[in-house]
């Protein structure tokens, strides 16, 4: 019989940290806490592969489950002493999802199950607290309802208001046992009502329709936009957590809080969280309530008057310490942890590694170091990747004027400044249109996930340090204020009004995650110095990765952030990219729109000093490091005016007929061009375009390696070769240009050519190829496109459908399909090693930047990979981690 309930609590359990993929992480992680003997309530988890079985069968479960379930149950009741459904003695459960990525808020919980209207009575009589065992039910069917049953929970926030309203009452806290006990029978008619049956009141009724309910969120759309986004494979599942239910909301001796071992902003290594009195856990994560600090230092830097949980609980606080330290020390990593008190007792009901910034990430990992509970290696495997992206992000210029409106709580740090929106489809949609916005809320909920991804910053009125909008925001690299009380936020009206001053939907704010601020207009910034725990960590790095990381940049502005990043060359230099400067392109139309080659080469005859320029700038930026030079490649018509005005202005400027020029257009026309006249088949038609490219970049290399008194030895890139013979012409053209330069100058300089593989039968042909080739340069966008067959540049409207379906598992033009294309690669790289034995092998496409990518160019041996200069730190680290054969699907 297959095994799919495993059992935790009372210092045993049947599984441990090491099951991660079977049991998710908080189950995994529940089993290890009861291993090591902490007070963690009784419970069960039902592992991931139910999750994955209930999909394949159509939402059927395993024959055997129940009967496990039920004996896991029974489990349980011996442990608390109680009995599921029990008039008397009842046993309260939580239901809750655990997949082995931590998925914060997307997918379902339900607290206090096994209350009906029998039970609620033997709850209020072992209590001896009748309110609080009504308000476990109100809250119990307002939870159930909106997860199971599909009644939206705004109904009974709406009774709620109204039981408010007409008793005078401000807080939840001021409603008696009565009033509980009369909103219940409203809430149970209000379900009647919305669905025509009654609230279910059989104990194992609810119990399978929460565990369906979990198990169902897996898929809903929130948790796909999450998995999306963070690259989670759909077919891991999520396992279900059934726990004997404690309670932080049974009078004043009962609390329920959130803790990080170390701060997870700033990495400072100081207990850090947020607790409330007389509450349950959904009340501190949800923002709705604001709550009060952990520590009495914590409280002091506030200016809160609420006392702490240090000076309202000292004993049990004590302990809490304790229990963070120790797990702290086996974990060896920053550990979120979720823990309750009930009436003076402390129990713990999750902890997992921390959600943490990219600045607190190095903080953590490089003070761990030196504590000497990690190594160096363990130190870089440690840090995402793309997570070091936040910290190439502005922050405010301290110089820079700003008029403050508000505060709140430093949630997520950075800053960011945009248009005001108030709903998250807005947010997203206005991004795609290239606007910054700063999304802001009374408070976010996992149906924001979106417009949280999709904004710069977000802004909240309601939430703790630990609400909803700051850990996701934390976990994205978003700026984040939350819990800004003087906002006043109107949906209806699309107005954020503060101290009387009203701000509309689209006026532009700024908010700085760091200091917890609100300004008035866009703010000034700056961007951040790389040097400190950073530059310690790439340094680790950089001693451990074999891979060179080279940039793509053809601007002195690209080539100098690059290096300030440790880029170790240029790896893509796209010249067409030079040719669309004002003050040359009407030299390049006149090439273009040329009818003989004396017309052509007297524009080019313009374009050589200025190409020559450009090259001399980058050559000495990189100082004798390998700049790469791809020589041009785009169709001709992406350089030509479009409309008749522009025409007829270029007309003006060459002096030429404008009728002459629009037949000449039309004749360079191209149904298909990203597959027609581009690459080197410009190079065989108009061998004069690549001869000027090759004395411009050679002449520039003999001046720089003359001013610097070090060699510079430039790599031309020939794009787009399919055969070996295209390759071998061109090669002889440029060859040719470099001995006129030698007889001119009595200078002979050093070059490499080589080519861009980005066809398929370059790739196989590389063996042929690699005999005139010194080097090959995959670009995987081009080869990704004649690979599918999928324009990359139109391919964005049905994407999404394929990925969301699993035909494809990621976007092929962001994560490289090692599979089809990569397979391309691979053989390219082989073969072309078979004919060449020391040939330069590197990737510059867009994945030269994506460390699943990275990782597979490791794999099969390249030599470099060239990115964008932002993704140049990014690049340098997934190098090492794929170094150290760290495996991407585990980060996820």
């Amino acid at each position: 019989m297959t095994k799919w309930v495993y059992s935790f609590g009372d210092g045993a359990a049947d599984g441990a940290a090491e099951m991660r993929n079977l049991l998710g992480g908080k189950g995994a992680n529940l089993a290890e806490m009861s291993n090591l003997g902490l007070p963690v309530p009784s419970g069960f988890t039902i592992s991931t592969e139910v999750c994955t079985a209930y999909y394949e069968n159509d939402r059927n479960y395993p024959d055997d489950l129940s009967v496990q379930v039920d004996a896991a149950i029974e489990q349980i009741e011996r442990s608390v002493g109680g009995r599921f459904g029990d008039k008397e003695k009842p046993l309260l459960v939580s239901v809750r999802s655990g997949a082995r990525a931590s998925m914060p808020g997307m997918m379902d919980t339900v607290l206090n199950l096994g209350l009906n209207d029998e039970t609620v009575e033997g709850l209020a009589a072992q209590s001896g607290d009748r309110r609080f065992a009504y308000d476990s039910y109100r809250r119990f069917i307002q939870m159930y309802s909106d997860v199971v049953l599909e009644v939206e929970h705004h109904h009974f926030e709406e009774l709620l208001e109204i039981m408010k309203e007409e008793n005078g009452y401000n807080l939840d806290t001021d409603l008696s046992a009565g009033d509980w006990e009369t909103l219940v029978g409203q809430y149970k008619a209000k379900v009647q009502e919305e669905l025509g049956r009654p609230f279910p009141q059989t104990v194992q009724d609810q119990l399978w329709g929460a565990i369906s309910a979990v198990f169902g969120s897996w898929m809903n759309q929130r948790a796909i936009t999450y998995r999306r986004l963070h690259d989670i494979p759909a077919e891991w599942g999520t396992a279900v957590n059934v726990q004997a239910m404690v309670f932080g909301n049974m009078g004043d001796d009962s609390a329920t809080g959130v803790a990080f071992t170390r701060d997870p902003s700033t990495g400072e290594k100081r207990f850090y969280g947020e607790f409330l009195v007389n509450a349950q856990g959904e009340d501190v994560v949800a923002g709705i309530r604001t709550p009060q600090n952990l520590t009495k230092q914590a409280r002091l830097e506030a200016g809160s008057e609420d006392l702490s949980m240090e000076e309202i609980f000292p004993e049990v606080y004590g302990q809490l310490v304790d229990v963070y330290k120790r797990l702290e020390a086996h974990y060896r990593d920053m550990q979120d942890i979720e823990f309750t008190v009930q009436q003076g007792k402390l129990w713990m009901l999750q902890t997992r590694s921390g959600k943490r910034t990219a600045k607190a990430a190095l903080q953590i990992a490089i003070d761990m170091v030196e504590e000497n509970l990690i190594d160096k290696e363990e130190a870089i495997k440690r840090i995402e990747p793309s997570s070091l992206d936040q910290l190439l992000h502005p922050t405010l210029d301290p110089s820079a004027e700003k008029k403050i409106i508000a505060r709140g709580l430093p949630a997520s740090p950075g800053a960011a400044s945009g248009e005001i929106v108030f709903s998250s489809d807005e947010a997203e949609k206005l991004a795609n249109e290239g606007k910054s916005v700063i999304l802001v809320r009374i408070e976010t909920s996992p149906e924001d996930i979106h417009g949280m991804h999709a904004a710069k910053g977000i802004l909240t009125s309601r939430g703790g340090m630990t609400s909803h909008a700051a850990v996701v925001a934390r976990g994205m690299g978003r700026a984040c204020v939350s819990g800004a009380g003087s906002l006043n936020i109107d949906y209806k009206d699309e107005t954020l009004t503060v101290l009387g001053q009203v701000f509309n939907k689209g006026d532009i704010i700024t908010i700085d995650g760091a200091a917890g601020e609100v300004m008035e207009g866009e703010v000034g910034m700056i961007l951040p110095e790389l040097s400190g725990t950073f530059g310690l960590l790439m340094g680790w790095a950089d001693e451990i990765r074999r891979m060179k990381v080279r940039t793509n940049a053809e601007t002195p502005l690209d080539a100098e952030t690059a290096r300030k990043f440790g880029a170790e060359g240029i790896g893509l230099c796209r010249t067409e990219h030079m040719f669309f400067d004002a003050d040359r392109i009407v030299a390049v139309r006149q090439m273009i729109l040329a009818e003989s080659l004396e017309e052509r080469q007297e524009a080019l005859s313009k374009l050589l000093p200025v190409q020559r320029a450009d090259f001399v700038d980058l050559f000495r930026i990189m100082a004798g490091l390998p700049v790469t030079v791809r020589l041009l490649d785009p169709p001709l018509h992406e350089f030509l005016p479009k409309t008749d005005e522009e025409i007829d202005d270029l007309a003006t400027a060459l002096n030429a007929d404008a009728k002459k020029l629009r037949h000449r257009a039309l004749q360079l026309h191209e149904f298909n061009p990203m597959l027609g006249h581009r690459g080197c088949r410009l190079g065989i038609s108009y061998p004069e375009i690549y001869e000027m490219q090759a004395r411009a970049i050679l002449e520039a290399a003999a001046s720089v390696s003359k001013e610097l008194g070090e060699t510079v030895i430039p790599e031309i890139m020939i794009p787009l070769v399919a055969t070996k013979r295209e390759l071998e012409i061109l090669k002889e053209k440029i060859a040719n240009v470099g001995k006129a330069i030698a007889s001119e100058t009595g200078v002979e300089v050093e070059y490499l050519i080589g080519t861009m593989i980005e066809l398929p039968r370059a790739a196989l042909q590389a063996g042929q190829i690699a005999e005139e080739a010194e080097f090959f340069s995959f670009g995987t966008n081009d080869l990704t496109q004649t690979t599918y067959g999928i324009s990359r540049d139109d391919s964005g409207s049905f994407l999404d459908d394929y990925v969301e379906q699993g035909i494809y598992e990621t976007d092929p033009f962001v994560s490289l399909d090692q599979e089809g294309v990569g397979e391309l690669v691979k053989i390219a790289a082989e073969r072309g090693r078979m004919t060449r034995k020391e040939i330069k092998l590197g990737i510059c496409g867009e994945h030269g930047g994506d460390p699943s990518s990275i990782d597979f160019c490791e794999q099969i041996g390249l030599d470099y990979v060239s990115c964008s200069p932002y993704r140049v730190p990014i690049a340098r680290l997934a190098a090492a981690q794929a170094a150290l054969g760290v495996s991407r699907e585990s980060e996820a």
